[in-house]
Order: C-alpha cells, then sequence, then structure tokens
C-alpha cells in the first residue's frame, strides 16, 4: 500500500526511476513489462484503498437523507440503534407530554385514545389540540392496557417512545413492530427529577430538538432554584403546618387522601404534617388523625374537591372543627397527575402554595401571572384560565 505521500508523487518516481539500459529487442520488452505492471500494482491500490474507505461507516456517519445512525440507551438500560432526526415518532403510556415540552408535537403521527377522549387537564394536549386530536389511534392507552402493535406498525414511526413498559415489554414490542421503542421515566417525585431531564435530552436527541430539551431542563431548573432560595431560610419553628388532601389516586378521594413529600410542598420547604408518618407519595389518612395534627393551612386538591364538599355537607361539625377552616386558611391547588405528571402545573402549585404559606417571601409572585408564564414556556400557551375553569383554580376556599 502506498503510505506517506500522494499517487502523484508515486507515479513521478515511476517515471524518473532508471532502469538498466539493454540495446536487445529483449531488454526493451523486459523494460516495457516492468513498467506496465507497476503503474497496475499502482492503481490496484488506490481502488483497494476507495473501496476500503467506502465500507467504513460508523454509526453516527450521515446517510443521503441528510440522517444519522446513532445508539441511544434508554430510561430502562436498553441499547437501542436508531436514525436521527426522527420525523415521524408516537409516544405511549404517558410519554407525550415529554414530546410535546420539547417542540414535538408537529412530528406526532398518531395518538392513543385515551389522549383524544379525556384531554381535559392536560395542558399539554390542549395546547397542540388541532395538532393531535384528529390523528390516527395507534390503541386504547391508559394504565393496565397493552401496547397495539398492528395499529402501531400501520403508521409506520420512526420511533415509539414509551413511558409503560420495562425492558422486556419493551423488547418484545420492539421485535413485533420492527420500529425502535425507547423508554423514558417520570421518576419520583415527578417534578424536578433527574428521569425527567434525561428523558427530555434523549428525545431531544433523537427528534433533532436539542436546544429545545436544553432549555427546558434549565427553566425547570431555575423554577426550583428559585422556590427553594425563598424559603430555605425560614427556621422550621417559624413555619406554618400544612395538609393537602382530595388528592387523585388510582380515582377520585376525599379529604383523607393525601401525600408525604408532597412535591409542591417540598420545592418551597413547607412543615406537611404527614411527612411525619415517614411514607412518601399517595397515603390515605384516617380522619380523625387530621383532627389531632389540626394544620395551620389546608390545601384541596381540585380533583377530590366535590368530594370534599359532598362530605362536608355529611358532616359539617368535622369540618368546621378544624383551625384552618375556622380561620379562613383552607385553600385550591390545581390537579397535576392525570397520566403521569403535568409538570408545568406541578410548578405553578408550587409557587401558589408557597404565596400562601410564606407571602413575605413571595410577595413579588402573582399566582395567575406566574402560572400563565409557565404554561407559555413549556406547552406555548397561557392557559391558566382554561385549567381554572375545570380544576377550580387559585382560590380561597370556604365551607359554607
Amino acid at each position: 500500500m502506498v503510505s506517506g505521500r500522494c499517487y502523484g508523487e508515486y507515479f513521478k518516481d515511476l517515471r524518473n526511476r532508471t532502469l538498466p539500459i539493454k540495446t536487445t529487442m529483449e531488454g526493451e520488452i523486459m523494460r516495457k513489462k516492468t513498467i506496465v505492471l507497476a503503474l497496475g500494482m499502482a492503481v490496484l491500490l488506490m481502488l483497494s484503498a476507495f473501496m476500503i474507505g467506502c465500507g467504513e461507516k460508523s454509526s453516527t456517519d450521515t446517510d443521503k437523507k441528510g440522517e444519522q445512525t446513532i445508539k441511544i440507551t434508554d430510561l430502562s438500560g436498553r441499547e437501542v440503534e436508531i436514525k436521527t432526526p426522527a420525523a415521524k415518532v408516537v409516544a405511549i403510556g404517558g410519554a407525550l407530554r415529554l414530546v410535546c415540552y420539547v417542540n414535538g408535537a408537529d412530528k406526532v403521527i398518531g395518538v392513543e385514545e385515551l389522549e383524544k377522549k379525556s384531554p381535559t387537564g392536560r395542558p399539554y394536549f390542549t395546547a397542540n389540540s388541532s395538532k393531535l386530536a384528529n390523528l390516527p389511534s395507534i390503541g386504547q392507552g391508559g394504565p393496565e392496557t397493552q401496547p397495539d402493535a398492528e395499529k402501531l406498525v400501520s403508521i409506520k414511526p420512526d420511533v415509539i417512545f414509551s413511558c409503560m413498559t420495562d425492558k422486556a415489554q419493551s423488547d418484545e414490542l420492539q421485535a413485533k413492530t420492527g420500529i425502535p421503542v425507547v423508554v423514558l421515566n417520570y421518576g419520583t417525585p415527578s417534578t424536578f427529577s433527574n428521569e425527567i431531564y434525561d428523558s427530555l435530552k434523549l428525545v431531544g436527541k433523537i427528534t433533532g430538538e436539542e436546544k429545545r430539551a436544553q432549555e427546558v431542563v434549565d427553566y425547570l431548573e431555575k423554577c426550583k432554584k428559585d422556590l427553594n432560595d425563598r424559603t430555605k431560610d425560614i427556621a422550621e419553628k417559624e413555619k406554618p403546618s400544612v395538609y393537602v388532601g382530595g388528592l387523585g389516586m388510582k380515582g377520585v378521594h376525599g379529604i383523607e387522601s393525601t401525600s408525604g413529600k408532597f412535591p409542591p410542598f417540598e420545592a418551597v420547604n413547607a412543615k406537611n404534617v404527614v411527612n411525619e408518618t415517614g411514607k412518601a407519595g399517595s397515603v390515605m389518612i384516617d380522619k380523625e388523625k387530621i383532627v389531632s395534627w389540626d394544620p395551620d393551612i389546608l390545601f384541596i386538591d381540585s380533583g377530590g374537591y366535590q368530594m370534599v364538599m359532598e362530605d362536608y355537607k355529611k358532616d359539617p361539625t368535622y369540618y368546621k372543627s378544624l383551625s384552618a377552616a375556622k380561620k379562613g386558611r383552607v385553600y385550591s391547588l390545581i390537579s397535576y397527575n392525570w397520566y403521569w405528571t403535568n409538570i408545568e402545573t406541578a410548578v405553578a402549585d408550587a409557587y401558589y402554595a408557597g404565596k400562601v404559606i410564606f407571602p413575605d417571601q413571595f410577595k413579588d409572585i402573582d399566582p395567575v401571572k406566574k402560572a400563565d408564564e409557565i404554561y407559555k414556556f413549556m406547552v406555548g400557551k397561557e392557559l391558566y384560565d382554561e385549567m381554572a375553569k375545570d380544576f377550580v383554580g387559585f382560590k380561597q376556599l370556604s365551607f359554607e
């Protein structure tokens, strides 16, 4: 192989090479054969080098369409090979929200029935309803349902994003459809989790929206820092105690449905009475335990608001015995758990909770304007009024 110099120099050397001079015809013939042989070898070397160069293609080489084949590791630990940027995507098991956050709604070519039939309470769908509502169905969707491989194959997406399949299920779905399946994850708690950040970045990488994905991560981190900085130095003894009831948990529940380490409370370092149970996430509390805790401030999740009010009508004495009710310190929060976490609503709830619990630290915050700012950044539209119409909104409540 010719190495370290160009082929032009190689041919020049051949022309200038001194060969033995022979006066016989045999010598002249031998000289010409030698030159032809050398030239032939050089041509073969050139062709060989060219073919070798053409045969090499890494996982990031660009093809004729401008696509790159890359290998990624999804949130279940699976290694998936995929062509990027993906122009046609579907999202199952609650992954559609994450795709929309990174400007992916235009790339979605099919939607689960649950998303289309029950759009209320999910800002990402409301903001993009004109793009999503009339797309082909890709299956029922929702918890405890199986992906519809046949429908997924019929619309031929470049990738399937999923938040409802584990390793084995994802491998099986990928084998059935022949379409790359990429698992995403909301993490716990599902507001400022690293799993959400990693999922957003992965969607961005695959769809060509890496810049937007990083902007969303940066924005959420900015909100997280702002909420924490406003409240981190407040002494525990100076904090009012708080409780949230009416949280959804595989259905609608009353005041006894609550949460330990409730994300909006955690974001503002609130004194959540439920934390003393040592439990994180959804938990059902005996109603009399709430009386013994007697929180200074009571929040009611709008999802369970109707059930709480119906219970009040049955037993008004119970509710009026709570200090928070006596002092008029009962407030509503907008439900944010609906087919996984509506992250923008959870952040808006945190700012409202902060305003109620620590008014001095949040005196510059108008919760409604802040909510609209968050909705605008995350999903592209100011949606507080629409959310408040369906989910009570940020209000002071009265048991009357």
